[in-house]
């Protein structure tokens, strides 16, 4: 079975201009877990939900103290002041662009390539999609879960 059998062609795509916000909000509504980063039609990046989630890993915040009895009244003002910085990251976040966080070694498959194919390099380069190019424009995009329905058909 080839990769154009089982392939999407409605591929929803981002730019790497877009707000990690909008490309979160995009994934969810078209509940998918990743998508091709175009610009002007170019395929520059891949971005998935794993990368937006290790964007959001806080520093940190240092080590283990414990307070003089002086700085007892200054814990509670601490503590604050530490949840302030953590909100202030997360909004801060949603406004980084997608280009920031995008994986830019991109991994693709031709459209007759065989589903043997497409498998063994997403298992071999441990991702979960692949975009489907011919001639340097993105046609598709195949995931594991097509390949597994693939697979379910024959």
């Amino acid at each position: 079975m080839k990769v154009k059998e089982i392939m999407n062609t409605a591929v929803v795509f981002c730019g790497p201009g877009d707000t990690v916000r909008e490309t979160a909000k995009l994934l969810k509504e078209k509940n998918i877990s990743g998508a091709p980063v175009l610009e002007k039609g170019r395929l520059v990046g891949i971005i998935s939900e794993g990368d937006l989630l290790k964007f959001l890993i806080l520093p940190e915040q240092g080590g283990l103290w414990l307070p003089s009895p002086f700085e007892v009244i200054e814990v509670p003002i601490r503590e604050l002041l530490s949840w302030e910085d953590t909100k202030k990251v997360f909004s801060d976040v949603g406004a980084k662009p997608v280009r920031e966080i995008m994986k830019t070694e991109v991994y693709t498959v031709s459209p007759e390539a065989s589903i043997e194919e497409a498998s063994e390099l997403m298992v071999r380069q441990r991702i979960n999609r692949l975009p489907v190019m011919e001639n340097e424009k993105v046609v598709g995009i195949i995931t594991r879960g097509d390949i597994i329905q693939g697979l379910a058909k024959l």
